[in-house]
Order: structure tokens, then C-alpha cells, then sequence
């Protein structure tokens, strides 16, 4: 606890250079930006080759899409939580490293199924999709807590919505990018091209977070008082913060619906716009598109009316957008609203992660 606070002490007694001329922020944010457009364009490729490839043609497509999205949100709920007792317990840097090493890794070896061709069973070849799929988000349940943790070590507090925000713009312009490409890449070219541009992604992501040389206290281990009661602390401070409890329930509201909507949208796409699955990509552009400048707006609202209140305004409004949404028939019109749901959305994940470092603890980050 005290090494947390001994950093924050020395971040706040530096002078405060801004975003533009600290380098160790422009390390951090390159390797987001190489690393989230990879993802995207994984993203949607899996989506589409599970949902048109090797399902094709199936009644059961849409269970098998949504097996996807399962396998990547099973280990936020299992991993997630204990994954942080060693977040906070390990080098932030050096995790960081390591989940991008075995992600690209990982992403690689999934150039199996398609060098096989059709000689695996199909279960066989769904079963590899998810477990590789699963693996990565384990992964990124160690990466993602530790990099919140950098991001409060090297970028001061006035900082922060900023640097959120432009985190946010930067994974809606990957959405913008991503999704365009994945189509082509997987019905031109095949899915093997999409596997090889995310695992290069993350060698360009370790190259980047290599550089990068956050403050001492990052990499310093809170002192150990055994497992079940690091991770009891975690919890305990969870609980009894009213902020935190506001927070996740909101995200979990939202993660609901979303959730959904990314499991059913090319079957959206299809049945209820009447346009080809090939489109999806365009779709998601566009609610890219707006996400950037949502994240970008919420950034600059945050510094002048507060991140609590830019949250709460974009949900609300980001859920009545996809009540109409969920109604429309017309493919230009769902552009048109997708890039304003968009636009609530990056603007309410560009208020939390301020929100989050203001009431966590360094040296509890990872837990909670």
C-alpha cells in the first residue's frame, strides 16, 4: 500500500510534461493501437468463419457464434478475480510482456485448422477455436489490469481522461479499420491471413511495452500476506466501496445487452436489415466511427464536468439508442443509429478507467 502511495506522491511532485511530450505514454499507447487493431480484425474474422465457414449452412450457427463470445467472457468470470492477487503481487511491466508473448503465440497456433482443411472433425475444429479463444482472454485478464496500473504510474491524474479517451478513440479506430479488413481477409484470402496480422500485432505490442520504463514502484510487490487473504483484501475493499459497486453494475447492465447484440449481430444483419453477412465489417465501422468520437468528447468533457457524470449520461442515452436500434429494418438507417450508440459508448469507456484509478489503491488494482 505504501509503495502505491509513495508513487503517486512522486508522479504528483513531478512536473506535469502532458500527454504530448511523455514518452513513456506514447510507448504504451502504440502498442494498444497495433495490438486492438490486430484484435479487431481477429475479432470478426472468428465470428464470421465459425458463423459461416464451418457452420455453414447449420440451424445451430448462432449457438455456435455464440460460443465465441462464451469462451472469450468464461475467464473474465473465473481468471479474472484471482488473476490479480499476482497482478499486484508481480512486475505490471514484465506480465504485460509475458501475455503478449503467449498470446502471439497462441493466435498462431490456431493456423492449425486451416493448413488441416476439412480432416478434423468439425467438433474438433470448434473445440480448438474456443480453447485458443478462452487462452487469450486469460491472458488478457493478467494484461489488462496491470496496464490500468501503468497508465495511473505514468500519466498524472489531470492527465487521465485524456489519455482514456484516446485509449477509446484509438480501439474505436481499430474497430474502423478491423472490421473491413476481416471480411476480404477471410472470404478472398482465407482466416489463416487475419490469425497471422493478430499474432503479429502482439510481437509489435511486446516490442513497444519492451521500451516502455514505467516508475520503479510499478514492478514493486505488495508485501504477502498468503493468497486466500490477498484475495479476501481485494474483495473486502471491492464491497465496501459504493463507487466501485456503482460502477461495475453498470458495466455489467451494459455488458448484457451488448453481449448479445455482438452474438446475434450478422444474424441481425441478415434476417432483420436484409443484407449480406458481408457487411458486417461496414456495421461495425461505423459504430467504430462513432466510438472515436465519442472516447475523444468524453475525454474533453471529463476534464470540465467530472468522469462520474459523463458515465452516467452515456449510458443512459447509449440505451435508449439501442431500443431504437433493435427496431430498425433499413441497413443505411442501422449506420446511421449504430454510429451514435457508438458515439454513448466510447464516451462512457473513455469516463471509467479515471474513474477506477481515482478509487483503487495502486497496490490493489489487479484485485479489484
Amino acid at each position: 500500500m505504501a509503495s502505491g502511495a509513495v508513487a503517486g506522491q512522486a508522479l504528483a511532485a513531478e512536473p506535469n510534461p502532458g500527454l504530448r511530450h511523455n514518452r513513456s505514454w506514447h510507448r504504451l499507447w502504440l502498442a494498444q493501437a497495433v495490438s486492438l487493431t490486430g484484435d479487431s480484425v481477429f475479432d470478426i474474422t472468428i465470428m464470421l468463419w465459425v458463423a459461416t465457414v464451418l457452420a455453414k449452412d447449420q440451424p445451430w450457427a448462432p449457438v455456435a457464434a455464440s460460443g465465441v463470445l462464451i469462451a472469450a467472457t468464461v475467464p473474465v468470470l473465473v481468471v479474472g478475480p484471482l488473476a490479480g492477487v499476482w497482478v499486484d503481487r508481480w512486475d505490471r511491466r514484465r506480465i504485460m510482456l509475458t501475455a503478449d508473448a503467449c498470446r502471439a503465440v497462441l493466435i498462431a497456433s490456431l493456423l492449425v485448422v486451416p493448413a488441416l482443411g476439412h480432416r478434423l472433425p468439425l467438433a474438433a475444429e470448434l473445440g480448438t477455436v474456443y480453447a485458443v479463444v478462452a487462452a487469450e482472454s486469460a491472458f488478457a485478464q493478467f494484461f489488462n489490469p496491470s496496464r490500468l496500473a501503468v497508465l495511473g504510474l505514468i500519466v498524472a491524474p489531470v492527465d487521465r481522461p485524456q489519455a482514456s479517451g484516446m485509449l477509446q478513440a484509438t480501439s474505436g479506430t481499430a474497430s474502423i479499420v478491423g472490421p473491413p479488413l476481416a471480411a476480404p481477409l477471410l472470404f478472398a484470402l482465407g482466416v489463416q491471413w487475419a490469425l497471422v496480422v493478430d499474432a503479429l500485432s502482439f510481437v509489435i505490442s511486446f516490442a513497444a511495452i519492451r521500451s516502455l520504463r514505467p516508475p520503479p514502484a510499478a514492478g514493486q510487490p505488495s508485501p504477502r500476506s498468503g493468497f486466500r487473504a490477498e484475495f479476501r483484501a481485494g474483495v473486502r475493499f471491492f464491497v465496501t466501496s459504493r463507487v466501485l459497486v456503482a460502477l461495475s453494475a453498470g458495466v455489467v447492465i451494459c455488458t448484457l445487452g451488448t453481449g448479445a447484440l455482438n452474438a446475434l449481430e450478422v444474424f441481425f444483419l441478415r434476417d432483420n436489415l436484409h443484407n449480406s453477412p458481408g457487411w458486417l465489417g461496414t456495421l461495425y465501422a461505423a459504430i467504430g466511427a462513432g466510438a472515436v468520437g465519442g472516447a475523444l468528447a468524453g475525454g474533453w468533457a471529463g476534464r470540465r464536468i467530472g468522469p462520474a457524470r459523463v458515465f452516467w449520461i452515456a449510458m443512459v442515452l447509449g440505451g435508449v439508442l439501442l431500443l431504437a436500434y433493435s427496431r430498425l429494418t433499413r441497413f443505411p438507417a442501422a449506420l446511421a443509429v449504430g454510429s451514435l450508440v457508438g458515439l454513448m459508448f466510447g464516451a462512457l469507456n473513455a469516463a471509467a478507467p479515471p474513474l477506477f484509478l481515482a478509487a483503487i489503491p495502486q497496490p490493489l488494482i489487479g484485485r479489484v
